[in-house]
């Protein structure tokens, strides 16, 4: 439900605005942890057309993240340049190549004319406007710096779709040489070793161990492939359903990895402080920015964690010593935020710590990509060669035969 509220935000200073929630309680909470007083709250009944979800109308498409970055950029920058909301949203849809993103930006642009707000139009997409997105926008809507709250948007979103494509570009070749060597051997396996089976077979002798054992694992992988489709298509479908608990299993599992563990843990950290420090530059109070912030990670030891320490704020505690109770973060970490805290300059400290984190896991991902690419080839270097070897003995073993 959406509520509509006005609240003190000061001694001689009035909030008005809309707020998301179940229940007036749930509102009054939210509202609280803005930083605000609580007046008056009223239902939202303002007379809205509300905007159709595309999927009902028209066919459903999918938004690009680059997309939303300079959607976001080219909004600030014509709403700066004193273009209306509307106009702007107009201009943007007309240049947009996305079909789908384009009938989204119409829908938008109906609704706002009809008297909603551009937090609430874009909130009815949520597949392509995050719970990040949306809180963000209704900060720059209460504080009438949109403009600034839209660049600051595109420039957090930038940074991590750079740390993005520099994972996929450090990865992609690895990706590729396993690919190709393991499509090489299952050919090698299901179409060479079959007939140089047959030639094997009507020689009449003993055949080498390792020419054995390669046609064994020719064999079950002719015969049993189908079966081994099914079992991966089962376990696929046992994980859904247990998704909750294997995720929880995952998410430890992926800490505790030797060398990948570090790296897990400094790129969800590295994107929890970047998103906390953009919501507390923005005006937003720390416990509903650490609610919003914890929605950016994908483990779900460190979510607990961080939640943890979000209990331990409200009842009057510091937010870096409760980080320091857990034994999952980081000593740089735990003492730049403390620091930060006492210092009055947590937004700076969040900062500094994010940059440092991605600085470390760009140099561990190039390292480890440059170090993946000649194992990957020594390891493939020696299935194939197997298979090689396997293939020529009997034929040696022949030679020596008539010699």
């Amino acid at each position: 439900m959406i509520y509509e509220y006005r609240a003190k935000a000061g001694p001689n200073e009035i909030k008005k605005g809309t707020i998301e929630a179940e229940s007036e309680k749930e509102a009054i909470e939210k509202i609280s942890q803005m930083g605000f007083i609580p007046i008056q709250l009223s239902e939202y009944t303002a007379s809205i057309q509300q905007p159709k979800a595309v999927s009902q109308t028209k066919k459903r498409g999918k938004i690009r993240s680059r997309e939303i970055t300079i959607f976001s950029r080219q909004l600030a920058s014509l709403i700066k340049s004193g273009v209306p909301i509307l106009d702007g949203l107009n201009i943007i849809s007309e240049q947009s190549e996305n079909q789908y993103f384009k009938e989204v930006l119409k829908d938008v642009y109906k609704s706002i004319k009809d008297g909603a707000t551009l937090s609430f139009s874009l909130g009815q997409y949520p597949e392509a406007f995050s719970f990040l997105y949306i809180a963000m926008i209704r900060v720059g809507e209460d504080s009438g710096a949109l403009p600034q709250v839209l660049l600051s948007i595109a420039e957090y979103r930038a940074k991590q779709e750079e740390m993005l494509s520099r994972i996929r570009m450090a990865m992609a070749y690895p990706i590729l040489m396993a690919i190709v060597g393991i499509a090489t051997v299952v050919f090698m396996l299901t179409f060479v070793i079959p007939r140089l089976t047959r030639i094997f077979v009507n020689m009449g002798q003993d055949l080498p161990m390792p020419t054995r054992i390669l046609i064994s694992i020719s064999g079950a992988l002719r015969q049993w492939w189908i079966w081994g489709i099914i079992c991966f298509v089962i376990l696929i479908i046992r994980r859904q359903v247990r998704k909750k608990s294997a995720k929880l299993s995952l998410s430890i599992l992926k800490l505790r990895l030797p060398v990948f563990g570090k790296l897990v843990l400094k790129a969800e950290l590295s994107r929890f402080t970047r998103t906390l420090a953009l919501l507390i530059k923005n005006g937003i109070p720390i416990l509903r920015g650490l609610e919003i912030a914890i929605a950016v990670i994908d483990n779900e030891i460190i979510k607990n964690q961080l939640r943890q320490s979000i209990k331990e704020l409200e009842q009057g505690g510091s937010f870096g010593k409760s980080l320091k109770q857990s034994k999952i973060f980081p000593v740089f970490l735990t003492n730049l935020i403390t620091v930060g805290e006492e210092s009055g300059k947590l937004e700076e400290a969040l900062s500094e710590v994010s940059s440092a984190y991605e600085r470390d896991t760009d140099e561990s991902i190039k390292t480890m990509a440059s170090l993946l690419e000649p194992l990957m080839i020594l390891v493939m270097g020696l299935v194939v060669g197997f298979v090689v070897i396997a293939m020529l003995l009997p034929i040696f073993e022949i030679n020596m035969v008539v010699r």
